[in-house]
């Protein structure tokens, strides 16, 4: 259904939706599920890092590479929230960064061996058909063994994979 046959609620809902499937998918054995909710003329920017892609099949690989390179250890989600068709998405992840990092993950700001914090917010835009068609990843890496303070609330969840 298009957002024009849905309420303001049901839109966000929608939306809410295919952001948290294309977040479950978001794995090695699963990409293709998670890229097969982008629009066709997706734009996939990671602006901390220099990275601007236009190209389902360069996020693809993209992806790929990260795969690579995360050992994701835990992932809690702080808060998400939809507005007409943005959703936006406050996570942290802590991971290690493992492999060619310096060529799977450009402009990443640590070398292989680093255990890490990164808060990373992703802004997600979706056509009026609940396709995604941008999507921007606002990343602050921190060390992991850094003193941290996170305005985290209660009951947020966190999803531990390791």
């Amino acid at each position: 259904m298009t957002s024009t046959q849905l309420s303001p609620e049901q839109v966000i809902d929608r939306n809410l939706a295919v952001v948290d499937a294309h977040f479950h998918n978001e794995n090695p054995e699963d990409i293709d599920k998670a890229i097969s909710l982008y629009g066709d003329s997706v734009v996939w920017e990671v602006p901390a890092r220099g990275v601007l892609l236009r190209d389902k099949a360069a996020v693809r690989e993209a992806y790929l590479n990260i795969f690579k390179s995360y050992n994701i250890h835990s992932m809690t989600q702080v808060r998400r929230f939809g507005a007409g068709n943005y959703v936006v998405d406050d996570s942290i992840a802590v991971m290690a960064l493992v492999g060619d990092v310096e060529h799977n993950v450009p402009g990443c700001p640590f070398p292989a061996g680093t255990e890490v914090s990164m808060r990373i917010v992703h802004i997600f835009e979706l056509d009026d058909e609940g396709r995604i068609i941008r999507e921007n990843g606002y990343e602050l890496w921190r060390r992991a063994d850094a003193a941290l303070d996170d305005d985290v609330p209660a009951g947020a969840v966190t999803v531990d994979f390791g």
